[in-house]
């Protein structure tokens, strides 16, 4: 079986392994932040974030601070991600304050911002003139992943969901019942900051190293199938973590057996653990039902 010999051999270890770490942390924390993103109809922030961070990208071509395609540049690589997380929290507190006082729609505020951005991107990109590796930034594979780098993803993961603990109670109020948070004193505004930093932050990781649509998948489909089968916030969050973890592994066994793209079987798996809590939901809301 490929998987045990992978994860087995010493030499295959040291290649694969990391990645999946790796990914193991961000799957966790964005497990975490997908039942907000699907309660509060933020499905494709993800998407937004990360083509903002096209912009981040062409600021940091500007001010010289990239990797090169020519020749490996740890500290380019290591300013370029600050620059373009920093860029992508902005662009995410942006979104926050469109839509906070109602007037412009979550979803009409997301396309502003990936537009703008990816224009901004692309014209100082084109002033810079120089050959950085953006696309191995944007497109980034789970299994190009070294230790380092998988240790700095868990330190983002656990200061993310410290953070989303010390918070949790406010947190999930506004996100089940925003009016009702506000009448009780809840800093509503406050918490659409907060929930925006961190999807940024979570985003922005998870793109460099998984890729954008593992990224944007995480961040939508564990929180989906986990509120097919339950509406109490600490099952759902369990759920939500149960399976991102199963999509995870799963996704990774059968690129390994099937030599397929990482990152697309991890969304193959999701799909199908989506469809299976649907199906279960389903039978359930019917079971509960009142008799006719």
């Amino acid at each position: 079986m490929n998987t045990w010999i992978y994860l087995t051999s010493p030499i295959e270890r040291e290649l694969y392994l990391p990645g999946l770490v790796a990914g193991l942390a961000i799957a966790l924390l964005c497990a975490m932040l997908s039942v907000v993103v699907v309660l509060k109809r933020l499905a494709f922030i993800g998407q937004g974030i990360s083509h903002a961070a096209f912009g981040g990208v062409g600021i940091a071509a500007i001010l010289g601070l990239t990797a090169t395609l020519s020749a490996a540049a740890p500290a380019g690589g290591l300013w370029q991600f600050l620059v373009v997380t920093g860029f992508c929290l902005f662009a995410a507190i942006g979104v926050g304050w469109m839509s906070a006082k109602g007037k412009t729609q979550a979803d009409t505020a997301i396309g502003i911002v990936l537009v703008g951005s990816m224009a901004l991107g692309a014209v100082l990109l084109h002033r810079a003139r120089t050959g950085i590796a953006w696309e191995s930034f944007l497109f980034g594979s789970i299994f190009e992943s070294e230790w380092t780098q998988a240790a700095a993803a868990w330190a983002i993961a656990a200061v993310s969901l410290l953070a989303a603990w010390w918070w949790r109670r406010p947190l999930v109020f506004w996100a089940f019942d925003e009016p009702s948070a506000r009448a009780f004193g809840v800093r509503v505004g406050a918490m659409r900051l907060l929930m925006m930093a961190l999807l940024a932050v979570a985003t922005v990781t998870a793109m460099k190293l998984v890729g954008v649509v593992l990224a944007t998948a995480l961040l939508v489909l564990p929180g989906a199938a986990a509120l097919q089968i339950s509406d109490r916030i600490g099952r759902v969050i369990g759920l939500s973590l149960a399976f991102v973890t199963v999509g995870l592994l799963g996704g990774i066994v059968l690129s390994f057996e099937a030599n397929l793209p990482p990152g697309p079987s991890v969304v193959i798996v999701l799909c199908a653990v989506f469809a299976a809590a649907k199906g279960l939901g389903a039978i359930k809301s019917r079971r509960l039902a009142p008799a006719a």
